[in-house]
């Protein structure tokens, strides 16, 4: 054990969230290891107000595993549009799958069971069978390792391997032999509105007393950021087609890459390009008009959308032919006409940049 560990460190934690912590969260009803993972999922990189409406409406549509494997993964990818990070999503529709396929429809009760499935980590695994099945394992989510980090003054970016490891060993010391299930959602909640990444709440940390951060009077200091990398640029040319019924022409992007699976508008590399495309098929590449560009931002790159809109219903001689727009590959890509109003309201997943088109075209009309 860790000669800096305080003893107290669980027990001043617990009554703290006995009093303070959050106790009504959806999830935290009617507690089962199908719910946690829900939401254990949801939670990753994104913050609690906006995984609650997602989830509810994730779990109106799939209430169970069963539910969850027989949709498919448009319809999961619906209910996931707009959270992000859609790896998630589909890695979540595969596990319940597996799931029925490998475990008869039950979640597992085990570690390596539970690891194995797509998209479960070390982490989520541990907060599933201490939440849902009491079973005493330590968490490492972004919030724990943000409180550690200052609590123990741990120089170093938490992402490397060596800190990751040093913050496990201290994470697995601290979780106490009883009441893990409160602690680890004591640990989380301490990180997400308290030790919070800027304007930390110290005054009403229930172990600051003990803590080193707060001793050497540098808080924000911890945990050590990533070293700094510029994100490159890429520039995307999006064509917004609307027929005559006032559709809008996507298509399915592949399971891999950003967006994967997800409906999306034709993607080309330059103006000219698309330009290229429309001419290839008989339309009228001169109605093209160029809406403002903007950035969108992922965790490795930014990416320049530049809008282009083309009206059919004003070009005559167009033929709708299918797609063959290209990412990388000489694939032809599923393609569909959707209503700006089907769209809006989710019955497609479709990626935040074509919401907000397909928002600013409504608002046109």
């Amino acid at each position: 054990m860790s000669n800096q560990q305080p003893p107290q460190f669980a027990t001043q934690l617990l009554d703290w969230f006995d009093s303070n912590g959050r106790h009504d969260l959806p999830w935290q009803q009617d507690i089962n290891s199908y719910r946690v993972w829900v939401s254990e999922i949801m939670l990753q990189q994104t913050q609690v107000k906006t995984v609650i409406p997602y989830y509810r409406r994730f779990m109106q549509s799939f209430p169970d595993i069963n539910t969850l494997a027989e949709a498919s993964q448009e319809q999961v990818l619906s209910h996931w549009a707009g959270l992000g990070y859609y790896a998630r999503g589909r890695n979540l529709h595969k596990a319940a799958q597996l799931i029925m396929a490998e475990h008869n429809g039950v979640f597992p009760k085990d570690f390596d069971s539970i690891v194995g499935l797509p998209g479960i980590g070390r982490s989520t695994a541990g907060a599933i069978l201490s939440i849902a099945l009491n079973q005493r394992f330590a968490i490492l989510d972004g919030n724990v390792k943000r409180v550690l980090s200052r609590f123990f003054a741990i120089e170093g970016w938490p992402g490397e391997k060596r800190i990751e490891s040093k913050l496990w060993l201290l994470a697995d010391e601290l979780t106490p032999k009883q009441r893990f299930d409160d602690y680890t959602q004591a640990i989380m909640d301490l990180g997400a509105t308290l030790c919070t990444r800027s304007k930390p709440n110290c005054e009403n940390c229930p172990v600051q007393s003990s803590c080193l951060a707060f001793k050497q009077e540098d808080v924000t200091k911890y945990p050590f950021k990533k070293p700094k990398k510029e994100k490159p640029i890429k520039q995307a040319w999006l064509l917004i087609r609307q027929n005559q019924n006032a559709q809008i022409c996507l298509y399915q992007r592949p399971q891999k890459g950003i967006w994967g699976g997800l409906w999306s508008l034709p993607e080309f590399e330059s103006y000219q390009a698309c330009e290229q495309y429309l001419q290839s098929e008989g339309s009228c590449q001169q109605s093209l008009i160029e809406w403002d560009s903007f950035r969108h931002t992922f965790s490795h790159y930014h990416l320049d959308i530049h809008p282009l809109y083309l009206d059919e219903s004003v070009v005559s001689g167009v033929k709708d032919q299918r797609a063959h727009y290209n990412d990388d590959s000489n694939e032809e890509k599923p393609e569909g006409w959707y209503s700006i109003q089907s769209l809006l309201k989710g019955e497609v997943g479709i990626p935040a940049p074509v919401v907000k088109l397909m928002n600013r075209l409504d608002e046109t009309k």
